[in-house]
């Protein structure tokens, strides 16, 4: 359409300028179209030094921008945004933390609405405040866990799934990964010894969903642990809310790049997860920790106790 609109003006403009030379009448011609002579005599120049072309509108943007931000900072913005969806202010932290630039949150978003990615997906979409969850948080790490099995989708050319298992702390937002070939009691305890073994603190209490691996037998494991189990109401996902959203992370983030991955068994599995699980808790900032990762946050919580 824009292109129809530039072709329609310069075949306008160069029938004024045949017009007036034809005539040699050339304020007539002015008058006669509504424009000054200076204008005409600025098309003439520019169509006889430059062509046809030259007859059409020029941007009005100037030719240099010394303050303009550098293409290579532009292409790390929109990779991030593209492939993971983050938002201004954790695309700045990115950036920062990773490259040492500094660029404010409005020039990042300024960035992506002229490239066409102002708008996030409809699920990424931002929520008004009546619409949010109230937000809660323990004030020492340890003092809840909240533990989840998520399903995987079988590997292209395998008829193989997966479960994977994920602790993640209530305070410090430090998280356990494992994958299973089974969702069961069994690797329910096996998955709780494990994370017990990793983290640097003291669990108090384990809180989990209704579903069928976190049963009696699982329950009475916790019990000899001298851990508390806390079951959630029954159908409220949003109350196991912070292991819910990590998964989103990890569907975002971790898997998403997997495609094309070839992973022959669990133990390949889990090594990858394991090189995910050491970006998240050492590396990655965390919108919910001001930007913190959470090791970050753990060290503090221990300076404060100390």
């Amino acid at each position: 359409m824009i292109e129809h609109q530039q072709l329609r003006l310069q075949n306008w403009r160069l029938k004024i300028l045949q017009e007036a030379q034809g005539t040699r009448r050339v304020a007539a011609t002015c008058r006669r179209y509504g424009i000054s002579r200076k204008t005409f005599y600025k098309w003439r120049n520019r169509y006889q030094q430059q062509g046809l072309s030259s007859l059409r509108d020029r941007p009005y943007g100037p030719h240099h921008c010394p303050r303009a931000t550098e293409p290579a900072i532009v292409e790390k913005i929109l990779y991030l945004r593209q492939h993971y969806h983050m938002g201004p202010w954790r695309i700045g932290l990115y950036l920062q933390r990773y490259h040492e630039i500094v660029i404010g949150d409005s020039t990042i978003y300024r960035i992506l609405k002229r490239h066409g990615l102002g708008r996030l997906p409809h699920n990424q979409a931002y929520k008004p405040h009546h619409q949010k969850w109230r937000c809660y948080e323990k004030p020492l790490p340890g003092h809840r866990l909240q533990i989840d099995a998520k399903f995987l989708q079988a590997i292209p050319g395998k008829r193989r799934s997966y479960w994977q298992y994920t602790a993640i702390d209530d305070c410090t937002r430090l998280r356990v990964l494992k994958i299973y070939e089974r969702n069961n009691q069994h690797n329910a305890c096996d998955f709780v010894d494990y994370v017990l073994s990793r983290l640097p603190f003291r669990v108090q209490a384990i809180q989990t969903d209704n579903g069928p691996e976190f049963g009696i037998q699982f329950h009475w494991h916790l019990q000899d642990l001298h851990i508390a189990h806390i079951y959630i109401k029954p159908r409220t996902p949003r109350l196991n809310g912070k292991v819910e959203r990590s998964h989103r992370i990890d569907e975002e983030e971790f898997y998403r790049l997997l495609e094309g991955v070839v992973i022959e068994d669990v133990g390949g599995f889990n090594h990858k997860l394991q090189e995910w699980e050491n970006f998240y808790n050492y590396d990655r900032p965390h919108g919910a920790l001001a930007g913190q990762s959470p090791y970050e946050r753990l060290r503090q919580k221990a300076q404060l106790g100390g």
